[in-house]
């Protein structure tokens, strides 16, 4: 990421061929290629290709038994572009970006695709957030490759005119080299032993019964559950659920695992069971299997910054809430392991080196657990209490003994929570608000987020009091997302680094990236590779660090695991 190779732009033409050139172009003008392959293998290998859309060009050539090491997405930079300059929401195609350079009519961004399984070569989004799907895949007129130039030339100019250019330009290059590591995900796959999966199933479920009602034991809960009920009742139905409590005399809100939880009635225990089970049926049962594994792996579609904070979202198959007891399915093949590796602390380690904080980054930069040294020092050794204020200064809670801690932690680390308070200010006050690398969060009038965590709405898991929609209308409710944004889009951009240093350190390997989320990575590879890959996820992590944060005390500690099954690493 520190070299500057000399980049092609590579464009598709109205005739179905390609165009590559080198940037500027030879005065003997662009090469004309059948295929995008043709374009990649004469050019040098170390280039840096400018392109409309890696998703759109990139599975091609792996396909085709090809690699790119470098690449500049153009339509991914207009996203950030026009984020950083208050203008969310406006169309970001490239052939918008060229008509608004040139003064023409914008055309609107293709419209989002709909819900299809893998079988079918499209995905469904998790996660409808901020209407950020990646709009990719669409079909979209070729750019003309002076087009295609001049619009990566204006990109240019806007870059440097930020007050960070160097901050923005090193988060394009990440964001850009993290579409590449997504296709490449897709392309490789995660191993799946479908096998494996069945048996789970029918272990958890009981079996089958002709005809494609529930399976053997959601049956028996359902009667369990009924019984108690002394009626009838629908436990896959909430309303129902709702209104056969209501009949008990208990009122809900909803049938949420917390709340009912807090109820003493003979149908909680089995609705709670019926209710996980139920999910595992439905999200990952043998509709699933069939659906979405195919050869031995499971190829989810990738998308980076699918979320207004940076975090990833996949379209389709669940794959980010793979339930421990479905993660048995997940099985390295055979003399290969999974390296698992999760990133300690991301978030506050992030605070600490945003916020420049001295006594944060001395805690931050220490070889233990980050919580635990915070408790020694504010909270008389209590654990859970330290890591308590910390996530409530991220997250806003300052109710109750929330507000007591913060004001703790506030003693301690002015600076850090200085930092978050700035940061809900601001988007109280309707300002602007960035990561430290420039991602941008839009006023209110932007498009809503789900929440900023990319948690669907229906997690069963789900905690009561969690933070506010982005959408919320409230300025306090706003305040508190936005203090959230800074630190968790912050955390976002630092993992698209980690993840481009952890791709170029295993380059001569044939150890494959198969899986991320926003704090957990894992990497597929030979036995023999295993040490070196965990050792090379290590480095990568202080090295995404001092490229994004500079020289700070930070450390970014992984907890990793060297396992052939994905649910024994926890």
């Amino acid at each position: 990421m520190s070299d500057h190779p000399t980049p092609w732009a590579l464009t598709e033409t109205p005739d179905g061929h390609w165009q590559a050139t080198p940037v500027p172009p030879p005065p003997t003008g662009p090469l004309t290629f059948r295929t995008p392959a043709e374009a990649i293998r004469t050019a040098p290998p170390t280039t840096r290709w400018i392109w409309r859309s890696t998703a759109a060009v990139y599975p091609r050539l792996l396909a085709a038994g090809l690699r790119v090491d470098r690449c500049y997405d153009i339509e991914d930079a207009e996203l950030l572009l026009l984020g950083h300059e208050g203008r969310s929401g406006e169309p970001r195609s490239a052939a918008a970006a060229w008509a608004r350079l040139t003064h023409a009519p914008v055309p609107p961004d293709p419209p989002q695709r709909t819900a299809a399984p893998a079988a079918a070569r499209t995905q469904d989004s998790l996660f409808d957030a901020a209407g950020l799907s990646d709009p990719h895949h669409h079909p979209a007129t070729p750019l003309p490759l002076d087009a295609l130039l001049a619009v990566h030339a204006d990109q240019a100019r806007r870059h440097a005119a930020t007050a960070h250019p160097d901050r923005l330009r090193l988060l394009t290059a990440a964001e850009s080299a993290a579409f590449l590591i997504a296709a490449e995900m897709h392309h490789a796959g995660l191993p799946w032993r479908a096998d494996v999966h069945r048996a789970l199933l029918t272990e958890l479920l009981g079996e089958r019964y002709a005809g494609g009602g529930e399976p053997r034991r959601l049956a028996q809960l359902a009667d369990e559950i009924s019984a108690a009920f002394g009626r009838r009742v629908r436990p896959d139905l909430p309303a129902d659920v709702v209104k056969a409590f209501a009949e008990a005399g208990i009122r809900l809100r909803s049938t949420r695992r917390w709340e009912l939880q807090e109820v003493d009635h003979p149908a909680v225990a089995p609705l709670l069971l019926y209710k996980k089970l139920y999910r595992i049926y439905t999200a990952h049962g043998w509709s699933w299997l069939a659906d979405w594994v195919h050869e031995g792996r499971f190829r989810p579609e990738f998308v980076p910054a699918g979320t207004l904070t940076g975090r990833w979202v996949t379209h389709g198959g669940g794959a980010l809430q793979i339930p421990k007891v479905i993660r048995r399915a997940v099985v390295a093949d055979p003399g290969w392991r999974l390296v698992v590796a999760d990133a300690d602390q991301m978030e506050p380690r992030v605070l600490a080196a945003i916020s420049r904080d001295p006594a944060f980054m001395e805690v931050a930069g220490r070889p233990e657990d980050l919580y635990t040294a915070v408790s020694r020092q504010s909270f008389s050794g209590d654990r859970e209490q330290a890591k308590i204020a910390v996530l409530g200064a991220v997250y806003g809670q300052t109710s109750g003994d929330g507000l007591k801690n913060l004001a703790a932690l506030r003693r301690r680390f002015p600076r850090a929570v200085a930092y978050v308070d700035d940061a809900a200010r601001a988007g109280e006050e309707g300002r602007l608000v960035r990561t430290w690398l420039g991602r941008t969060c839009p006023p209110p009038a932007g498009a809503a987020e789900d929440d900023e965590a990319g948690i669907p709405q229906d997690r069963e898991d789900e905690a009561p009091g969690r933070p506010p929609s982005y959408a919320s209308t409230d300025t306090r409710a706003r305040g508190r997302f936005t203090r959230n944004f800074v630190v968790q889009g912050s955390a976002a951009d630092w993992a698209l680094l980690m993840l481009a240093a952890l791709r170029q350190a295993t380059a001569g390997m044939r150890a494959e990236l198969v899986f991320f989320q926003h704090d957990e990575v894992i990497v597929h590879c030979p036995a023999e590779e295993a040490e070196a890959v965990a050792e090379a996820i290590r480095t990568a992590g202080d090295r995404a660090g001092r490229i994004a944060f500079g020289d700070t005390p930070v450390r970014f500690p992984f907890t990793t695991a060297v396992v052939r099954c994905y649910a024994d690493a926890k």
